[in-house]
């Protein structure tokens, strides 16, 4: 950790700079934590003014972080389109690598750090840039849409980037705008099945997985069930097909929040990273959020101390070769450019019932 922060005290101005924060994070941060994280909260947010920095924080990350310090929270759809509006000169990316070089694609003058360059993702591992061209030579003219989820290398070789809020959108349009009745949707295997369950366009797949969605199975919604059978289940569409249909309402991590601040269930089970249900509990108080707990270990490298780090020293810096960054940006600038959906996307669980085969590569 920087010299000299290692041990801020927990002094009443700091505990009066931070008690609008304490409020939204008590029910899942304990006093004694938050006598270790306010101090931390108050200076990152101190240097924050100084530097003309934000930090975009993302869903999954600690609720410490993401209503301590996040100056832009949410998808990573959201925190792109942030990204590329923003004014400050440094942007700290409280997330994971692939979404500091988004960042960096979109905001090439800004300086993008990441607190931890650990900080990976298993999908977008799963596939490069060079897969990407064997894949277009093996499907000539057929239109690339590519999570986001992904390096600066896959976008470059990508025609239009997606998220799970609005992959059926994007797919559609790409389909429309090529002429053609196929899509390859690359590299999650399981949101392009649940994509394909929900659109006529066929779909052409690639075997990715993200390590936490894909853990998740049939049973253990039927284990839920019979332990809380008044919950809600919710679940995204990075899990298996057999999971969303089981679920009562499946949907992106933008659609999951905004059904939770809507109906204000008594009891809901979130089928994702856990750290979302301590998020959105600020928004919803009289909801009781009830496991499975399966975290990211890659968004758990963040912490209050790295990203402290990260502002004070100004590391670690994400870069992308100019022209590479070029042709992803012509990607991701058209997933921003299309107008959003008049909601996140929800996955039909009546449609998703019946299975529709996708083409995997």
């Amino acid at each position: 950790m920087a010299d000299g922060f290692a041990s801020l005290p927990f002094t009443p101005e700091v505990e009066t700079l931070t008690a609008p924060l304490w409020e939204k994070v008590k029910s899942k941060v304990t006093p004694l934590e938050w006598q270790l994280h306010a101090p931390l909260i108050a200076e990152i947010n101190r240097i924050k003014r100084e530097k003309n920095a934000v930090i975009l924080a993302h869903n999954y990350m600690a609720p410490e972080i993401f209503h301590g310090v996040g100056d832009y929270v949410g998808d990573s759809l959201g925190l792109a389109r942030e990204a590329a509006r923003s004014d400050a000169d440094i942007i700290i990316q409280a997330g994971v690598h692939f979404m500091a070089e988004t960042s960096k694609v979109l905001c090439p003058d800004k300086k993008v750090l990441i607190p931890d360059l650990k900080a990976g993702c298993s999908l977008a591992s799963s596939i490069t840039g060079a897969d990407v061209r064997l894949i277009k030579q093996r499907y000539p003219g057929i239109p690339v849409v590519t999570y986001v989820n992904t390096t600066a290398d896959v976008k470059a070789e990508t025609d239009v980037c997606c998220t799970s809020a609005n992959a059926v959108q994007v797919v559609e349009w790409a389909a429309k705008e090529w002429g053609v009745d196929k899509v390859i949707l690359i590299p999650d295997e399981f949101l392009a099945r649940n994509v394909a369950a929900q659109t006529d366009v066929k779909i052409i797949a690639w075997q990715g997985r993200c390590e936490v969605h894909e853990r998740f199975n049939a049973q253990d919604i039927a284990d839920m069930r019979q332990a809380w059978p008044d919950a809600q289940i919710l679940a995204h569409p990075e899990c298996p097909e057999e999971v969303l249909s089981a679920a009562d309402f499946a949907g992106s991590t933008a659609a999951m929040n905004d059904w939770v601040v809507d109906h204000q269930p008594k009891q809901v089970v979130l089928i994702t990273e856990c750290s979302m249900a301590s998020n959105i509990q600020a928004q919803s108080p009289g909801t009781q959020f009830i496991g499975p707990c399966m975290m990211c270990p890659h968004m758990k490298r963040i912490t209050l101390e790295n990203i402290l780090d990260a502002l004070v020293n100004e590391q670690f810096e994400v870069t992308v070769e100019p022209e590479l960054a070029e042709r992803a940006r012509l990607a991701v600038q058209r997933m921003i450019d299309m107008p959003p959906p008049a909601q996140p996307a929800r996955y039909d669980l009546v449609k998703a019932q019946h299975h529709v085969a996708v083409e995997l590569i």
